[in-house]
């Protein structure tokens, strides 16, 4: 199982139908939301929007309560009845109840406790794992912390942590990662460095909360023309070389080809 949906992923209430072709209209999937986005007295009633939806499965993802909650039982059943079966699972924290959900729902590990990022890389092993995804304020909530980021705006080391974490045991089992959200909707400026540098270092997109968010992150994940022309030759250049060559006067071996490789799959070839 692949996952490829595009570099913005959308979250949306669930109980908020209104919204749903709008927010698929603006970004390339949609998380319709479940969990912290519903009030508990409003689920059920996000539930029936969810059944009464028409929208392409191919680019919904549906985020779930739990596992070992009521929310999440009733959610699943929710999901039987649509084509829906992109399930994100919020606070997911166990490898063994994760192997054994329904086998028709790919799954999205979104880790956002303590003990979800110290399991990560075993949740990446799971056949029916697809992604992983972190989040940074629920994570520091579980920690008993206030604040995933210092007064300047950085990150703190824990949740730096958290995301190389993700990051790197979703690449060693051959998923994809997906970077967490950005609460300040008006800072433009980090938004746009941190989906600069997930693009950079490897995340295969990153989730927002809202529709202006969408096309930073689009732009910062796309190769600029420079870097494609720069794939596109030293791939060229490649072709008859035996091991270690040198390109514009660069050094290139197995590694810079990757790369390049990965600016042309961004540029969408």
């Amino acid at each position: 199982m692949t996952f490829d949906l595009g570099p913005a992923i959308l979250f949306c209430p669930a109980d908020r139908p209104e919204r749903f072709g709008k927010a698929l209209d603006r970004a390339d999937a949609v998380i319709l939301d479940l969990e912290d986005a519903v009030a508990p007295a409003d689920k059920t009633a996000a539930r029936g929007a969810l059944i009464e939806s028409d929208l392409d499965p191919a680019r919904i993802i549906v985020r779930v309560n739990p596992i070992g909650t009521r929310a999440f039982d009733a959610d699943i059943r929710t999901l039987s009845q649509t084509d829906y079966r992109t399930v994100m699972l919020a606070k997911a924290e166990s490898p063994k109840r994760i192997a054994k959900l329904d086998a028709r729902f790919r799954l999205i590990a979104l880790l956002e406790t303590a003990k979800g990022i110290s399991h990560a890389d075993r949740m990446a092993e799971a056949d029916n794992v697809v992604a992983l995804m972190w989040g940074a304020e629920d994570l520091v909530a579980s920690l008993g912390g206030t604040s995933s980021r210092k007064p300047n705006g950085h990150y703190r080391d824990i949740a730096r942590f958290a995301r190389a974490q993700t990051l790197l045991a979703a690449g060693a089992h051959g998923k994809a990662a997906i970077d967490a959200v950005h609460l300040d909707i008006a800072d433009v400026k980090r938004l746009r460095s941190e989906a600069a540098d997930a693009a950079a270092t490897g995340f295969t997109a990153t989730a927002c909360i809202h529709p202006t968010q969408v096309e930073i992150i689009r732009a910062a994940y796309r190769p600029d023309a420079a870097s494609v022309a720069w794939a596109r030759g030293v791939l060229a250049a490649a072709k008859g070389q035996r091991g270690v060559f040198s390109y514009r006067g660069r050094m290139v071996d197995e590694p810079v080809l990757r790369h390049a490789r990965s600016v042309l799959h961004r540029a969408g070839g």
